[in-house]
């Protein structure tokens, strides 16, 4: 397929950009560099300079060295967003090791097979997630090193010493003894000496991250990402970002690092543009959030669209100043039109959807900020970018456009493959195309429209129904403010679909007022013959609807009836 989404590009962006072909280092060492006493990170109010968190990667670095950690060592993270995750991410790059970012919420079984998938040796893992690692240790041969932190290692001074004590002067968390075969952040950090260099690296070949998939289609894959892939991602999005000003930019990080879409989007790009990096621990907790945006001001938001949508019902959100945020991106899930249209009016802000996943280190495609876009599309392929549809049941023949067809991307940002699959490596890359299960349209004018995944196609009677198309209209009663649609298997018509509805606050409904809304708004197959009003749906760390849980929960319904 021609490059025809070129024409639509906004101006001062080519399709052709700058990739450099260097360590990811790269990107921090000419951030401090350049602005070495702007703010780098704002945890909670303590922040640390561009040179303070220099200084805190190459001490860190230095205590990797020691403990082993060289060119394609493993060093994991089980952390929510603070400082640390940020050093430790940095510190072990710069020793050409190998990062493996893991979701704090796991249980141990699924730690269990992800930290001896990757084969990590060196673990730094936050307090309270240390009874997890305790438990399954014995099963972890190749875990040589665990260095425990907590929150108030990122704090300073006073607040260091008094933040865990409550005014009884009692500490209010429990912390790992000393007697555990550990070592202490802060004990390490104490006595490091520093001094390391970047160990050289060939950018395209080695490794810099092991990004396991969320396991939603099962157990999770270690997507293997280059130095080279993740820079040139950041490139691709600083390309998107046509009025970024360095120096100048508060990133708002509510999204969770250990997530491929916070460190490119957030973390890695955030630095490449020298910005501050607000962390949020904890974006479910919605007050919170809104209270760290009264109060760092951030011009940057990447988020998904439970949380714009959480946060837009919030009965706080009236009493914070949101004019700051200009720059807003969704992905992970698609993004309802009223969640856009309602957080641009309160906000004054863009808000545009795009498009990655794991494999593409994430970003693949986006809404232009400026200029033509177009709601309910995932935009134009990102600079350096080609896309193609193919055959849903014969992925050799390419569909012309508009489709539908599985949408295939080849570019810098694309994965070397699985870790330690090749089989199913093979199954997903084939001449350099990555074939993403997701199938989509496009337009004339270039913009692509996800129209759902191959495996959540519902056949009612013979016809296919996209859960995509039905949640959209959903979306669209101003009733509702979440809502996941799944197929069910059914004797007559092969499956019917059926609807889960979380309601805004306060709102009344019942099964003949949302029939007969959809009724009217869809074509009589795929209306959905069933559903249900929940308090929540399943997801992801991330915000991702987990259809999956939702297919096995009906499953286990009906083994019971």
């Amino acid at each position: 397929m021609d490059r025809i989404w070129v024409k639509s590009y906004p101006p001062g962006v080519s399709d052709t950009i700058e990739l450099p072909e260097e360590p990811v280092t790269a990107l921090l060492d000419e951030a401090v560099r350049q602005f070495p006493n702007n703010i780098a990170t704002d945890f909670e109010g303590q922040t640390l300079t561009y040179a303070q968190l220099g200084q805190a990667v190459d001490k860190f670095a230095s205590v990797l060295r020691d403990l082993g950690v060289g060119k394609g060592t493993r060093v994991g993270t089980l952390l929510p967003n603070l400082p640390q995750n940020v050093i430790t991410y940095y510190a072990a790059l710069r020793l050409g090791g190998i990062m493996v970012e893991n979701n704090p919420l796991y249980t141990e079984r699924e730690l269990e097979h992800q930290l001896n998938d990757a084969g990590v040796e060196v673990l730094v893992v936050m307090d309270q997630m240390y009874p997890k690692i305790k438990q399954i240790r014995n099963e972890l041969p190749k875990l040589r090193e665990v260095i425990v932190t907590n929150v108030f290692d990122a704090f300073k001074g006073i607040k260091a010493v008094l933040g865990p004590m409550t005014k009884k002067g009692k500490s209010v968390i429990a912390p790992v003894p000393r007697s555990e075969p550990v070592r202490f952040w802060k004990d390490v950090m104490r006595t490091a000496k520093g001094g390391v260099q970047q160990t050289p690296v060939n950018a395209k070949e080695d490794l810099a991250l092991l990004q396991y998939t969320g396991g939603t289609t099962g157990v999770s894959k270690g997507v293997m990402l280059t130095h080279f892939n993740l820079v040139a991602n950041c490139a691709q999005a600083r390309a998107w970002f046509t009025d970024a000003e360095p120096g100048k930019e508060v990133v708002l990080i509510a999204l969770p690092l250990f997530h491929s879409y916070g460190q490119t989007v957030c973390m890695n790009v955030g630095i490449m543009l020298a910005g501050k990096l607000v962390l949020e621990p904890n974006p479910r907790d919605l007050p919170a959030v809104l209270h760290t945006i009264g109060r760092t001001k951030p011009t940057i938001f990447p988020g998904v669209p439970t949380l714009y949508a959480n946060l837009l019902a919030h009965p706080k959100l009236k009493e914070t100043d949101m004019s700051s945020i200009r720059l807003c991106f969704s992905g992970a899930a698609p993004l309802p039109v009223e969640v856009q249209e309602q957080w641009e009016k309160v906000t004054g802000g863009r808000l545009v959807e795009g498009y990655g996943l794991s494999e593409t280190s994430p970003i693949a495609t986006g809404n232009p900020l400026y200029g033509k876009r177009k709601i309910g599309t995932i935009g134009l392929p990102v600079p350096e970018t080609d896309i193609k549809l193919v055959d849903i049941d014969d992925p050799s023949k390419e569909v012309p456009a508009p489709g539908p067809g599985e949408l295939c991307i080849k570019g810098p940002q694309v994965m070397q493959g699985y870790w330690n699959r090749p089989d199913e490596t093979e199954e997903v890359l084939r001449d350099g195309w990555l074939y993403s299960g997701d199938i989509a349209e496009v337009d004339d004018d270039g913009f692509f429209k996800i129209v759902d995944r191959k495996k959540d196609m519902i056949i009612v009677g013979g016809f296919n129904v996209y859960p995509r198309d039905v949640e959209e209209i959903l979306y669209q009663n101003p009733k509702v403010l979440e809502a996941a649609v799944i197929g069910k298997p059914n004797p007559r018509s092969g499956e019917t679909v059926k609807a889960f509805i979380v309601l805004k606050p306060g709102e009344k409904m019942d099964n003949d007022e949302i029939n007969k809304f959809m009724r009217e708004n869809l074509t009589a197959y795929k209306v959905p013959k069933e559903y249900e009003f929940v308090a929540d749906l399943p997801k992801t760390m991330v915000g991702k609807v987990l259809r999956r849980a939702l297919v096995e929960q009906e499953k286990a319904k009906q083994a019971k009836s």
